[in-house]
């Protein structure tokens, strides 16, 4: 009687703990973000003429001269969100040196005389970091700068406005989300 009984009580608490795990929590936050937090719940889309060109908060590449360059990324074959991932590769993997290598190389033909930042050269944990230091992004100014037929000065100071501080005063560092400058970019000096 007592197995049999456990069984039961296991049985239910089972179906129970599914429904309200697997089904009414799961459904109750997707409910309470869409009404509290429509923007972030939908993965901060970005539309331009009624199409979405991209997210906030998932990087993509460019490789234009005109355009900022982001992050490299580790995932799947490049910002595909369905393999988010690093590389996983440890500081003294041969892989790795020669791939920082020739990312630091590549840079330095855009500007020889500066130090290139390493998240220019490196990949972030996910693959998919839509942001850059402010290092990195006024380290790529000279070359956008060109190809834009824009000042220095001029692209410096676009870099500079989106500029993002520390989440809450604390948290994180400063950084610039690559997208969003490259959108005020094409505002700005449009692409020929």
């Amino acid at each position: 009687m007592n197995i049999k009984h456990n069984l039961i009580v296991a049985v239910l608490m089972t179906i129970v703990t599914t429904i309200l795990l697997g089904l009414v929590y799961p459904l109750a936050v997707t409910g309470l973000s869409q009404v509290l937090f429509p923007d972030n719940a939908n993965g901060q889309l970005i539309e331009r003429n009624g199409k979405v060109i991209g997210s906030r908060i998932i990087g993509q590449p460019f490789s234009s001269p005109g355009y900022f360059h982001p992050r490299p990324s580790a995932a799947g074959s490049g910002y595909d969100a369905a393999s988010s991932s690093g590389t996983n590769l440890g500081p003294t993997n041969k892989k790795l040196v020669d791939a920082v290598k020739g990312n630091v190389e590549a840079a330095r033909k855009d500007n020889p005389n500066v130090p290139v930042p390493i998240d220019l050269v490196t990949s972030s944990a996910s693959g998919l970091d839509p942001h850059l230091s402010p290092a990195a992004a006024l380290f790529q100014v000279p070359r956008v700068a060109s190809a834009r037929h824009a000042t220095d000065a001029e692209v410096r100071a676009l870099v500079e406005s989106h500029v993002e501080g520390r989440q809450l005063g604390f948290l994180g560092e400063p950084r610039v989300n690559v997208l969003l400058l490259n959108l005020a970019l094409d505002e700005r000096w449009p692409s020929k």
